[in-house]
């Protein structure tokens, strides 16, 4: 088991929920956050006076996914998010130890 972190776009999300849906992935965590990488924060009017704005608006979509689904689950990701240009986003990977669903106590693939 894995779990994704992508840090997107908020425009991007209904894409990506999409085809997750569409394999079969359901579910999913989404909250809004700010940050900049390479594009370096953007520009804003305030009062008819332009302002460096440091962070932009971003979202981090967390997702718990099974090994045999993890591939596809990046692809789909990737494929929905990508526009070209800076500020798409990036897929951090990590491993999942143990997974328990509350409700029921079932654990690991079970509880996805």
């Amino acid at each position: 088991m894995h779990m994704i972190e992508a840090i997107i776009k908020p425009s991007s999300i209904d894409g990506i929920k999409s085809k997750l849906a569409g394999l079969g992935i359901l579910g999913m965590t989404a909250l809004e956050c700010k940050g900049f990488g390479k594009q370096k924060g953007h520009t804003e009017r305030y009062r008819g006076g332009r302002m460096d704005v440091g962070f932009v608006p971003k979202v981090t979509l967390k997702i718990a996914v099974r090994e045999e689904d993890l591939e596809k689950a990046i692809s789909a990701i990737e494929s929905a998010a990508r526009t070209g240009n800076v500020g798409d986003g990036k897929v951090f990977v990590y491993p999942l130890a143990k997974v328990v669903r509350i409700r029921t106590g079932e654990t690991d693939n079970d509880a996805l």
